[in-house]
């Protein structure tokens, strides 16, 4: 697993996020989102070559970037033809701030629109797998073979180049695949290099970020580590801060950095909400009063949180009333907190990504509570250190910090809990039936030796009832799904190959040991077009 990292915000901009921006001064490389689908995975793959990446919007002013030590321009893909009135532009100062530039599919066509050249309807549209043929040397492609196999997602093409400009490599619906002017240090390519697609995608990035761009991948997880101590401590000063433990390592992780910074001016508050795993309430305590010597306030409020589900079954309004009412107890327990006015969170990437409204170039996909349910009168600034880092970097800074493996490593959770697996009404008999079939499937999957091969793998209760016998007595329980994927980042997701013997164990266990249910079902939907979690 790479190391490396990045942290404030660009999509929103808590306080934090100036001050955390403003202690880094490493080489950067900016990628311009203009509403590409995988413009997260080139930020994504800068990052594995141990090089800081921000993902900005492709609007974002100048004088934004003029406080990075800027090294290179990435233009992504977006779903907008570069001809159309109200298409995206790159703006101006892209083109006279000095540094490398490369287009991807959109960002190329940019180049040869704005640069002088002329981009037009392809007789053929190309996409998907293609093959591509290099028609010249450049530092770009060095190391490849003449002939590689990519990813085409357009409907345009090149027909005259820019000035300056030629042409390096051929498809088949492509004369103009790669293109680049060397001497300004400008390329363009009219596939994806950053997904699994284009097998060698990353030497071109890689190329891209070092030889040409010249950075030197310094950008490590001590760096990260040591820049958020010093901005949690520029934004917090001597005031207090709360940190809500949930059990996952997004909340460790982002409780331990601030611990670090901070130390006894952190409370940790854990809300013990009775939608958590079997077992994981007694483990939050352990590990953060045993292993980490934090204050942690253990409130029980099974009772509140089941109160506000009642005879909910809307899974954004579930999430919304969840989040409410974790708050509501984080203000009444910070009122016994003199000077208390931070709330810590352990958001990250992805949450912020698929909560995003549509106005940001993408598409609101669900609201998670540490990011969209936060009542818009919330007394406490919001302290996130994590809001830029995908999974495994959260990952790896948390074994930089010392946290224990078992943490570290521990599948990622929904802030909601389980009734974001619990289809339909939350009731504490339903919470219990998916404790026991998800801590089999665990329990499986542990001793089949997988669990650090998957993403995620857990149970969802379906509320479909089925028809089944057991005996000589008919049946009427629930069909329990089970999910388990292989991933990145959770960007996007593949259903797990698990064994059949393996499922079998799972099926046979949960339909004998946890009454109520008498069906099991495998979830073989990727992400996307299905999301990990159901709800």
């Amino acid at each position: 697993m790479p190391a490396k990292s990045t942290m404030p915000d660009t999509l929103t901009t808590p306080p934090a996020a100036d001050a955390t921006a403003a202690a880094i001064r490493h080489q950067t490389i900016v990628v311009l989102d203009f509403g590409a689908q995988y413009s997260m995975l080139i930020a994504r793959r800068i990052r594995e070559l141990n090089i800081f990446c921000e993902l900005l919007p492709w609007d974002t002013p100048r004088e934004r970037i003029e406080a990075m030590d800027l090294h290179g321009i990435i233009l992504s893909g977006g779903p907008n033809s570069v001809y159309e009135p109200d298409a995206p532009q790159a703006p101006a100062w892209v083109f006279d701030s000095g540094a490398p530039v490369l287009g991807i599919c959109y960002g190329m066509q940019l180049f040869a629109y704005q640069l002088g050249g002329h981009v037009a309807p392809g007789a053929e549209r190309e996409y998907g797998p293609a093959s591509v043929t290099r028609t010249l040397d450049s530092p770009l492609l060095a190391g490849l073979p003449n002939d590689f196999d990519v990813w085409m997602s357009h409907g345009d093409r090149i027909e005259t180049l820019p000035p300056g400009f030629q042409s390096i490599a051929r498809s088949g619906n492509s004369p103009v695949a790669v293109m680049a002017d060397v001497e300004r240090g400008y390329y363009g390519l009219q596939f994806h290099p950053e997904v699994v697609h284009t097998p060698r995608g990353k030497e071109i990035l890689r190329n891209f970020a070092i030889t040409v761009c010249r950075c030197d991948g310094s950008w490590t997880a001590g760096n990260f580590i040591d820049e958020t101590v010093d901005a949690i401590r520029a934004q917090v000063g001597a005031g207090k801060v709360i940190c809500g433990l949930s059990g996952g390592v997004d909340s460790a992780v982002a409780a331990a950095l601030v611990h670090r910074a901070i130390g006894d001016q952190l409370t940790c508050i854990f809300v013990d909400n009775g939608l958590l795993r079997a077992g994981e309430a007694e483990e939050v305590v352990e590990a953060f009063t045993r292993n980490m010597k934090m204050h942690l306030v253990h409130i029980e409020a099974e009772e509140e949180f089941l109160a506000a589900l009642a005879e909910v079954t809307n899974p954004e309004t579930k999430r919304v009333r969840i989040g409410n009412t974790f708050v509501r107890l984080f203000e009444r327990e910070a009122r016994r907190i003199e000077d208390a006015r931070f709330l810590c969170q352990g958001t990250v990437y992805p949450d912020v990504i698929e909560s995003a409204s549509a106005g940001r170039g993408s598409a609101k996909i669900k609201t998670h509570h540490n990011v969209g349910g936060l009542p818009p009168d919330m007394k406490m600034e919001l302290v996130e250190p994590l809001r830029l880092l995908f999974k495994d970097e959260v990952r790896r800074i948390g074994e930089a910090l010392g946290l224990p493996e078992e943490m570290v490593w521990r599948h990622p959770f929904p802030g909601p809990g389980l009734a974001i697996r619990v289809m339909g009404d939350v009731t504490r008999e339903r919470l219990d039936m998916l404790r026991g079939a998800d801590l089999i499937v665990m329990q499986e999957v542990r001793n089949a030796g997988l669990y650090r091969d998957l993403w995620q793998s857990f149970a969802v209760l379906t509320d479909t009832k089925t028809v089944g016998v057991m005996g000589d007595f008919r049946t009427y329980g629930y069909a329990v799904a089970i999910r388990a994927v292989v991933a990145d980042d959770a960007m996007t997701a593949d259903w797990a190959r698990l064994p059949h013997e393996l499922l079998g164990r799972m099926s046979n266990r949960i339909v004998n040991e946890v009454h109520g249910i008498n069906r099991v079902v495998y979830d073989i939907t990727s992400k996307p077009p299905g999301t990990i979690e159901w709800e």
